[in-house]
C-alpha cells in the first residue's frame, strides 16, 4: 500500500487524511502552522464558516457528522437588518429540514485533528514549511521551526491542501503550460465582535445569519456557541472606489464611530469593543484562483483552496473542498488504488464544477450587499418560492441546488441563469 504524504492540516488536510487512512493508506500530514490544540493561534480568514449539505455528506461518509454537529449552530434564513432598524427573515429553504449550520473555523480544524489522529496510520507533524519540492524525485523539502532542519521526504502520492497561496502550486508554475490565474477583489473584509448577554444569551436572533446590507458594502453576523456573533464588513480598500466608505478612508477612530453610526446604528449599540476591534483586527484579502492541470501523473494532485480558492459569499469554499474529498474517494473505489487514473478522473469531475461555484460566489456577493433589499428583489424570491413549492422536481432555485442539494455547481449555474432569465419576464 503507497504511503501518502498530504501538506496542510487545515479542513481539507485533516479530512482527507481520515478518508485515506479508511482505505488503509499511511498518511503523513506536513503543517506550516503550530499544532492549534495546544497553541493560541489564528485559525486565519474568516472565524466563522457556513456547513451545508455538501460537507455534512462528506462528514458522514467517514462517520464524522455526529460530533461535529455539536459544534453547529441552524441558521435558517437571511435576518436583513434596514438603516431604520427593522428586520426581516428571508428563509433560505422550503421549512426548516432546509437550513446551513454556523461553525467555528478553528474548533472544527481542532475537531478534524482530532478524529483524525484517532487513526493510527495518521501521523500530523506541525511547524514544517513547505519549501520546493523535486517531482522526478518524489521529494518534498520541509523545514523545521523546531529544529530548523530542512528535511527531504519521499512520498508516493503528494496532495497538496495548503490553501490559496500553496507552496506546493507554486512549485508547478515550472511546468510546461501551466495554467494560473489569481485575481483579487478591489473589496477586503474585517472580522469583528457582537459579546453575549450577561447572563450568555444572543442579543439577536440565534438561527439566522444577519445581513446590514448598504448598496456597495455591507456587514454580516454569525452565532458561535458561546452566545456572541462573529461580524465580518466588507468594504471597498481604496478611497478612490468607496470614497468614505472604504478602508483607506477609515484611518482613526472618530471615523470609524460616525462609520458605523450613520451605516449600522442598530450593531453599533451591540458592539462595545468596535474601536478596540477594529484597529486590532487585520483587514483581510479576497481571492479567486483558478489553475489546471490539478494533478501531474499519479503522483501528485491539488485540492481545496490550493486548486480552486473563491471568495466567501456563498459559503461554499469548505464545502466545495469536502466535496472534493468525497470525489476523490469515489475515484479511489472505482480505479481500486490506480493513481495514474484516480487523479486525472477526479480533476475531469471537479475543475468545471468548482470553476461554477467561483463565478457563483462572485455573482452572490452583489446579491448580498445590494440585492437582498430590493423590493423588486424580494418579490422575485417569493415568486420563485411559491414556483419551488409547486414544482418541486422542475422549478428549483438556484441557492437551494448549490447549499441543499449535491447537484453539480455547473449544472445548478446553468439551470439558475435560465430560471431567473424567467422570473424577470414575469
Amino acid at each position: 500500500m503507497k504511503n501518502i504524504t498530504i501538506v496542510g492540516a487545515g479542513l481539507a488536510g485533516s479530512l482527507l487524511s481520515v478518508y485515506l487512512a479508511k482505505k488503509g493508506y499511511n498518511v503523513n500530514v506536513y503543517e506550516r502552522r503550530p499544532d492549534m490544540r495546544k497553541t493560541s493561534i489564528s485559525a486565519g480568514k474568516s472565524i466563522n464558516l457556513a456547513l451545508s449539505t455538501r460537507g455534512i455528506h462528506a462528514l458522514k461518509e467517514v462517520g464524522l457528522y455526529d460530533e461535529i454537529k455539536k459544534i453547529s449552530i441552524p441558521m435558517y434564513g437571511r435576518m436583513i437588518h434596514s438603516l431604520d432598524g427593522s428586520t426581516s427573515l428571508q428563509p433560505y429553504g422550503r421549512d426548516k429540514s432546509e437550513y446551513i449550520n454556523s461553525v467555528s473555523r478553528g474548533e472544527l480544524n481542532k475537531k478534524l485533528m482530532d478524529l483524525a489522529q484517532h487513526h493510527h496510520s495518521v501521523k500530523i507533524h506541525f511547524n514544517m514549511r513547505c519549501l520546493s519540492m523535486d517531482m522526478d524525485k518524489n521529494e518534498l523539502y520541509f523545514h523545521s521551526d523546531d529544529t530548523q532542519i530542512t528535511t527531504a521526504i519521499h512520498s508516493d502520492i503528494t496532495i497538496a491542501t495548503d490553501g490559496a497561496t500553496s507552496p506546493v502550486r507554486m512549485e508547478m508554475l515550472k511546468i510546461p503550460r501551466f495554467d494560473f490565474k489569481q485575481e483579487y477583489e478591489n473589496y477586503g473584509y474585517k472580522e469583528l465582535h457582537i459579546p453575549p448577554n450577561a447572563d450568555g444569551s444572543f442579543r439577536m436572533e440565534k438561527n439566522a445569519l444577519h445581513i446590514w446590507p448598504r448598496g456597495a458594502f455591507m456587514l454580516i453576523a454569525l452565532p458561535n456557541m458561546d452566545g456572541s456573533f462573529t461580524c465580518t464588513l466588507f468594504l471597498a480598500y481604496d478611497a478612490s472606489l468607496g470614497e468614505e466608505n472604504s478602508f483607506e478612508y477609515l484611518q482613526d477612530k472618530d471615523k470609524v464611530q460616525k462609520f458605523f453610526k450613520k451605516n449600522f446604528p442598530d450593531a453599533l449599540e451591540l458592539m462595545p469593543d468596535l474601536l478596540e476591534d477594529f484597529f486590532a483586527n487585520p483587514t483581510g484579502t479576497l481571492i479567486t484562483v483558478k489553475c489546471y492541470p490539478w494533478c501531474i501523473d499519479g503522483k501528485l494532485a491539488l485540492l481545496g483552496d490550493s486548486a480552486h480558492a473563491i471568495v466567501p459569499f456563498f459559503g461554499q469554499g469548505m464545502n466545495a473542498a469536502f466535496e472534493d474529498c468525497t470525489v476523490l474517494n469515489e475515484c479511489i473505489d472505482k480505479y481500486q488504488g490506480d493513481w495514474k487514473k484516480i487523479f486525472p478522473a477526479y480533476q475531469q469531475l471537479r475543475k468545471p464544477n468548482t470553476d461554477a461555484i467561483a463565478d457563483l460566489a462572485r455573482e452572490n456577493f452583489i446579491e448580498m450587499r445590494d440585492r437582498v433589499a430590493d423590493p423588486r428583489f424580494q418579490l422575485m424570491k417569493k415568486i420563485e418560492a411559491i414556483l419551488y413549492a409547486k414544482y418541486p422536481d422542475r422549478f428549483i432555485p438556484k441557492y437551494s441546488m448549490v447549499t441543499f442539494l449535491r447537484v453539480p455547481y455547473s449544472t445548478a449555474l446553468k439551470r439558475g441563469n435560465i430560471q431567473e432569465n424567467i422570473l424577470l419576464l414575469l
